[in-house]
């Protein structure tokens, strides 16, 4: 699923609620990842989370729901983009576009995460 297809898709939906629980499902969308992959813990999240990384691919892992959702709506916004291209970007507004309440201890895990990939 890519970026805009899940940024179509939480915009349909008006009921912060609702938006939650889409993004969870989102979680159960992450490919498996492959052993050949180098795999990061990221610290600052609530949570225990996993990036992971093939070449421009990027798989995740992550101990809750609902960060795996925030894992996959993260890896979509860079998945098959160079590192160079990714440092470019403005995840921070690409995510914040997203309108998802999240409390703070998740924005802090989703902010280092971002922080991650920008550092790469």
């Amino acid at each position: 699923m890519t970026y805009d297809d899940i940024k179509t898709m939480l915009d349909m939906v008006p009921n912060p609620v609702e938006k939650l629980e889409m993004v969870m499902d989102f979680g159960k969308t992450l490919a498996p990842v492959p052993s050949d992959a180098v795999c990061s813990e990221i610290t600052g999240c609530a949570s225990f989370v996993q990036i992971c990384r093939r070449g421009n691919n990027f798989f995740g892992t992550a101990d809750s729901a609902l960060v795996r959702g925030v894992v996959a709506i993260i890896l979509s916004m860079v998945d098959g983009v160079s590192v160079d291209d990714i440092k470019k970007m403005d995840l921070d507004k690409m995510f914040s576009e997203l309108k998802i309440n999240l409390g703070a201890g998740r924005l802090n895990g989703v902010n280092s995460m971002i922080r991650f990939l920008k550092n790469l």
